[in-house]
């Protein structure tokens, strides 16, 4: 695999900026949601390190739940605009003010899918919070109530979002320059 230095176009989102843009969605979230004990739910693979950052921030009761959707083939760079549930929540969500914690929005096909898997399972309330919104993209309706950050339609990776399943761990978002990466074999 490549080391991410020779591919990368530039930092789109340092660390510093990521963090703090977090905080205050974490404080915005903890106003909104006081009194309410909210349900985090969060989309995995590339929501985990959103989750863990943004929960340290949210200063009122709330507990979390996992669910794996694929809309994506290996080495996929856009949806294949199959969703497909690969992990389901291990907790009821009935009569729970549920946040649904996404890493990256672009055409919204997978996220409305996902509200309507969740919308039949009554709710008392359900609002998104992504982290980037590549809102240039959008083809499904959806409505996001806590954005990180509006991002341009660049290829991206670092801070969960994965390139072939690396790249993870990064502390940064990052552009991909699409000439000089290549799909392992």
């Amino acid at each position: 695999m490549q080391d991410y230095h020779e591919f990368l176009d530039k930092i789109l989102i340092d660390s510093h900026t990521l963090q703090k843009r977090i905080a205050e969605l974490g404080a915005e979230i903890s106003r909104d949601y006081q009194g309410k004990n909210p349900q985090l739910i969060c989309i995995l693979r590339g929501g985990i390190l959103f989750l863990t950052d943004l929960m340290r921030q949210i200063s009122i009761p709330h507990t979390i739940d996992f669910m794996a959707i694929s809309s994506y083939g290996s080495g996929a760079r856009q949806s294949s605009g199959q969703v497909r549930l690969t992990m389901d929540l291990k907790d009821d969500i009935h009569g729970r003010h549920v946040l649904l914690v996404e890493d990256i929005i672009d055409s919204g096909y997978t996220l409305s899918s996902v509200l309507e898997l969740l919308a039949v399972r009554k709710p008392a309330s359900l609002k998104i919070c992504t982290l980037l919104d590549k809102a240039e993209r959008r083809e499904a309706d959806v409505t996001i109530d806590y954005c990180g950050f509006v991002i341009p339609d660049k290829f991206v990776f670092g801070y969960g979002l994965d390139l072939d399943e690396y790249y993870r761990n990064l502390p940064f978002i990052g552009i991909v320059n699409p000439d000089r990466f290549q799909t392992p074999e």
